[in-house]
């Protein structure tokens, strides 16, 4: 009967059901915190609600939001303001990337009509990529994050335990803790590297100020972004450029035919290529054919170079914080969960430290969610992973992708589509004659949901934006096609990518049906 069913003893029985696993997982979680905190003997109170180590991009991020949430934040940098990205990586490239394009577009502008002789002033080059750090350089420093109330404090940190950090003979303590400590170039273990003073992106920018002229013979170690980006420009620029990668393909995580392209541009603009290429040794011999320094491949040739940049990628700064002595995992990264919690749940990781991605965007993402998670928990929490990072090579073309590519889709199982619009049928691109490249999108079987999205060409980056807005949000390739976007504009190839889509998507039952429906109107 319905008094039977409907009772207060069945209804809170299935009341009790519903809410076992949030009580689970809780009873859980303070099982685990007690468990991590064993032996160590918690502050009754803290001379801070957070403690940042590092002052790059995640550490920067944490602590302005953790300021803006007028919780008292200390900073401690070891290194300069603004980390890797203002000094060594994103800031001075991209200077120096600016220059080479001008250099390119100035020597393709006869096909517009324009004639120019190009010459390159070296010394203003590099001076230029001095002056660009200088005026982005107020944005991180010292200064402006104290006028946002927080305490930067320089010196190394190390954990004392969960909730004492010591600088110096300093002793701070606070709730919270987030591990921003970066990551370093790697120098791989080659027979002689060590003879040849090797440069890496933290010391190449000093080396290039004070040569007087392009480096004329240059080995560049590693064929990924880093070293895709410096080769690009400074042969662009007047350098004698080789590239050693022992994959058989450039940036080989990406888009086959999108490596394809940057690979035959880099050629174009005099980049020697050695694909498929291991380094064995490296070695100096002043008085041989070779110059001076030599780089042996495996398959018995050598090279000879005045100039030698590793890029073969970076390793997280794990050493000296006292992670070890916590017991906090740190293999390759500092282990953290979904909430960028470490083993001690008080203490976070954030950016490079932390992974798996090695973008400035990644660790300025992790930085905010760390620091709300650190002040906030145990009342509300956010996920790292939830936002799909995009990511970007700028070389020219420039190759730009957010999600998966087919590729990956494939290896995982996942059963896809794939739509790809050739900038060549762009109005815009036509016009400003840079027709080359394409949008690629992958999506499920039969729907518009992306999965993944790859962009091709001049301005990917800038295209690419939308694409990494509707994953975010959940919207699909209708939801863009849908939007009235600028024309002639380059966004408007997202638009159309998204057309090509529903094109292939059309029910040939349903036009036959729109036809007859037409002819009938028409009598």
């Amino acid at each position: 009967s319905l008094p039977g069913i409907v009772s207060p003893g069945l209804l809170g029985a299935f009341a009790a059901l519903a809410v076992f696993p949030w009580v689970a997982r809780a009873a859980l979680r303070v099982w685990a915190r007690k468990r991590a905190y064993r032996g160590y003997e918690r502050p009754a109170k803290f001379d801070r609600n957070l403690i940042v180590i590092g002052a790059g991009a995640a550490g920067l991020v944490a602590s302005y939001v953790a300021a803006q949430a007028k919780a008292k934040v200390t900073l401690v940098q070891e290194g300069p303001m603004g980390g890797d990205c203002l000094n060594f990586g994103c800031v001075p490239s991209k200077a120096l990337i600016a220059s080479a394009r001008a250099a390119g577009v100035a020597r393709g502008s006869e096909a517009l009509g324009v004639r120019a002789d190009v010459s390159v002033d070296w010394p203003v080059v590099t001076q230029r990529i001095s002056e660009v750090i200088a005026q982005i350089e107020p944005n991180d420093s010292v200064e402006r994050y104290e006028g946002l109330g927080v305490e930067v404090i320089e010196g190394h940190a190390r954990l004392e335990d969960p909730w004492t950090v010591r600088v110096g003979d300093e002793r701070l303590t606070a709730r919270g803790v987030v591990l921003a400590t970066g990551a370093a170039p790697v120098i791989p273990p080659i027979e002689g590297i060590g003879s040849v003073e090797p440069l890496t992106s933290d010391t190449l920018w000093e080396t290039l100020a004070a040569m007087p002229a392009p480096p004329e013979r240059m080995v560049i170690l590693g064929g990924g972004p880093i070293g895709c980006e410096i080769a690009q420009a400074l042969a662009r620029l007047g350098a004698g450029v080789t590239v050693v990668e022992a994959a058989e393909r450039l940036l080989i995580r990406e888009d086959t035919e999108a490596s394809d392209a940057i690979a035959a541009a880099l050629r174009a603009d005099g980049v020697d290529l050695k694909l498929g290429a291991k380094a064995i040794r490296f070695g100096r011999d002043d008085s041989g054919e070779e110059g001076g320094k030599w780089l042996e491949l495996e398959d018995g040739s050598k090279l000879g170079f005045d100039t030698l940049l590793v890029a073969v990628g970076r390793k997280a700064r794990l050493e000296g914080f006292g992670l070890e002595e916590l017991g906090i995992p740190a293999n390759k990264v500092i282990e953290t969960n979904d909430y960028l919690e470490t083993l001690m749940p008080n203490i976070y990781a954030a950016g490079d430290a932390a992974g798996p991605l090695q973008l400035t965007n990644a660790a300025g993402h992790q930085g905010w969610i760390a620091a709300a998670n650190a002040l906030a928990s145990p009342f509300w929490r956010f996920k790292a992973h939830a936002a799909p990072i995009p990511h970007a090579v700028f070389t020219s073309p420039e190759l730009a992708r957010v999600g998966m590519t087919a590729a990956e889709a494939e290896a995982e199982g996942v059963h896809h589509e794939v739509t790809t619009y050739p900038l060549g049928d762009l109005d815009r691109a036509l016009a400003e004659g840079a027709g080359q490249g394409f949008v690629r999108i992958v999506t499920p079987k039969g729907s518009d949901k992306i999965l993944g999205a790859t962009v091709c060409g001049a301005h990917a980056a800038e295209v690419l934006a939308e694409f990494a807005l509707a994953m975010r949000h959940g919207l699909g390739l209708g939801k863009i096609l849908s939007t009235p976007h600028i024309y002639p504009s380059w966004s408007e190839a997202a638009k159309n990518a998204a057309g090509r889509w529903r094109q292939a998507h059309v029910n040939p039952r349903t036009l036959r049906i729109a036809e007859r429906f037409m002819a009938w109107r028409r009598g």
